[in-house]
């Protein structure tokens, strides 16, 4: 670190960076650029629908791209400098919705893609939400309880009106959770919103139902995808029980969309994480494993399978594959090795394009992230409303109101892919992308 032609820097002296990986990762990550792949997703579906070419030219790129650099202290007294970003998409049909990483990979390109994800999500389901996405570059898995808060309440500080109730209300994504959110918060409360306070609970969502969450949020986008894969099924002809699926990455998407897929008769017959991957032709136990992973933070070392390669994982024999940990996973040689009926995306942008040009010449339907994992959004949706009105509504309600949606949504999609005959991803981005193109005909672009 020290400059070649002068003294040596004394280490005191030298910052230390967060976000540097620390840790053996195993995934074997495919190289590619999740923003590009989405480019080439809306350039695919702007052109089978005409989209005007002043809207395609907004959409292409971000509002806004906020990067902040700021210290934390560390239990040792020592002071790390961390990168935060924030990314605004768009915001014609609502603020601006998106989740906050934790990940020592972030990139502002990946956060530009989702960012964009998520503009397409709220706008497909006709959800008063724009789209956005923000992250810190740092592994938390190697963090304490303390310092993730001071990290976390030093980003929302360095955020400051950056994000607002009624401006970017943020979410949990890849390494945060409900906790987290109420950090955030409080931060915003006693920082930004002081003269408010309770009135700006709404800056973000995926609460603890204590600090003015919604039941129902935890399960919920597990719970929307079971709802896609029900329908197709009913769709297919297809019995959901007895039949078999795998599931990439365990956490809160994979973990709850296996729990709820095998109380309806289906065997979870392989599965796998940053640390490795497990398979167990009799079937694994959903709620053993998550309660594993949860001490252990991985479902490396569960017992009730036995431990297998990533390329024998992708090439497991099943009827539903779950892609449900990070972006860009499913390349061509994933498409050409699965043995499965349907792709059903809970994670953000798992499949390549021409991956899913494989899929599509094998017969192998895919059923697309921003409908599958939009029951997230659905419900952080209620939760905010819940949070405007100062009302709580009982977890029946949150799911009958979910299952409504995507039921819903799940049918305009099939049916316009029918109709024009594309597949069900361009389907999907034209029904946002008319919602998005008639507000900017009716409301005209400033000045």
């Amino acid at each position: 670190m020290a400059p070649q032609e002068s003294a040596p820097i004394p280490t005191a002296t030298i910052p230390a960076i967060a976000g540097l990986p620390v840790a053996v990762d195993t995934r074997t990550r495919l190289s590619g650029n999740l923003y590009s792949v989405g480019a080439a997703q809306l350039d695919k579906a702007a052109k089978a629908m005409n989209l005007p070419s002043d809207v395609y030219t907004i959409l292409s790129q971000p509002k806004n791209e906020i990067i902040v650099n700021f210290p934390v202290r560390m239990d040792d007294g020592r002071y790390l400098l961390f990168k935060g970003y924030r990314v605004q998409h768009n915001n014609i049909l609502g603020p601006y919705k998106g989740g906050i990483r934790y990940h020592e990979d972030v990139t502002l390109d990946e956060l530009k893609g989702l960012a964009a994800a998520m503009t397409w999500k709220s706008a497909l389901h006709d959800i008063p939400f724009g789209g956005g996405k923000g992250g810190i570059k740092f592994n938390p898995r190697m963090h304490s309880k303390g310092e993730l808060e001071r990290i976390t309440r030093r980003y929302t500080h360095a955020l400051g009106s950056n994000i607002g109730p009624e401006f970017d209300v943020p979410a949990p994504d890849v390494g945060t959770n409900a906790q987290t959110m109420v950090w955030i918060m409080d931060t915003y409360m006693n920082v930004v919103g002081f003269s408010e306070k309770n009135a700006v609970r709404r800056v973000v969502t995926g609460k603890t139902i204590t600090c003015g969450g919604s039941y129902g949020r935890e399960t919920a986008t597990g719970q929307g995808l079971v709802h896609c894969v029900t329908e197709w099924a009913t769709d297919r002809k297809f019995n959901l029980n007895g039949s078999t699926f795998t599931v990439q990455g365990f956490g809160n998407v994979g973990s709850w969309a296996a729990k709820i897929l095998a109380k309806m008769g289906a065997t979870l017959v392989g599965v796998g994480d940053y640390k490795g991957y497990l398979a167990n032709p009799e079937g694994m136990n959903p709620h053993k494993l998550s309660e594993h992973v949860t001490h252990t933070g991985s479902v490396e070392g569960y017992r009730g399978a036995r431990k297998i390669t990533r390329e024998e994982f992708f090439g497991l024999e099943c009827d539903i594959f779950i892609p449900a940990a990070l972006e860009l996973e499913v390349g061509v040689d994933e498409a050409r090795a699965l043995k499965c009926k349907v792709v059903v995306e809970g994670a953000n942008g798992p499949t390549y394009p021409e991956a899913e040009a494989i899929l599509a010449e094998r017969g192998i339907d895919i059923l697309p992230d921003i409908l599958v994992n939009s029951g997230g959004v659905a419900v952080s949706y209620y939760e905010w409303l819940q949070n405007k009105r100062s009302e709580r509504w009982d977890l029946e309600e949150v799911e009958v109101r979910l299952e409504k949606r995507m039921k819903r949504t799940y049918g305009m999609v099939r049916d316009l892919a029918d109709e024009r005959k594309v597949d069900y991803r361009t389907a999907a981005y034209i029904i946002g992308l008319e919602r998005i193109a008639r507000a900017y005909a009716e409301r005209g672009i400033f000045p």
